[in-house]
């Protein structure tokens, strides 16, 4: 499906959004506005892959799923769509999440638009009462896991390459960034 999407007036709205259907690329409602994102670069992918893997079994055993690039609905007019989540098993046919379902949610930072997981997506996330915040800087890679406190994230424990980051919550498992990355 093509759309042009430079032709619509402001605001969008969700049913409009939704209407968009899958995009090769990423596409966020932000308040009535569209932020479009170009598709993420080899590393951002290979690490969002391996730390998937890293978190699969120990989601599993807690009943919990991990999945990548989903829609979550923070609140009515803001869909984003975060790199990975921790999240409920839930609905598997529902087009979105709520912030009730996600245990984790992960942002992966891209030189093009690492203000807005450090800043943006981060203020939303707390906004929306998502207890853990985990945000990965590609270089390292870094790991820099947020506990949210009242409604702003403080950070709980930082990894690098050799430093492993040890999650007791949402699930048990122990990540070394170096293995997000083969090689």
């Amino acid at each position: 499906m093509t759309i042009v999407l430079s032709r619509h007036l402001l605001p969008w709205t969700e049913q409009e959004y939704f209407a968009l259907g899958e995009t090769s690329v990423p596409i966020e409602l932000l308040d009535g506005s569209l932020y479009v994102s170009p598709a993420p670069t080899r590393r951002h992918q290979m690490i969002s892959g391996h730390l998937s893997t890293e978190l699969l079994g120990s989601a599993d055993a807690a009943g919990l799923v991990v999945l990548r690039a989903i829609n979550l609905r923070l609140r009515p007019g803001r869909v984003v769509i975060p790199d990975l989540v921790i999240a409920e098993a839930g609905d598997l046919e529902a087009l979105s999440l709520s912030p009730d379902e996600i245990r984790l949610v992960c942002e992966i930072t891209s030189p093009s638009n690492a203000a807005h997981d450090r800043v943006t997506k981060m203020y939303y996330y707390a906004q929306a009462g998502i207890e853990w915040y985990l945000l990965v800087e590609p270089e390292g890679p870094v790991l820099q896991l947020y506990h949210l406190e009242g409604d702003t994230y403080r950070e709980a424990a930082t990894a690098a390459p050799g430093t492993p980051l040890v999650l007791t919550e949402p699930v048990n498992v122990t990540i070394d960034p170096r293995d997000l990355l083969p090689g």
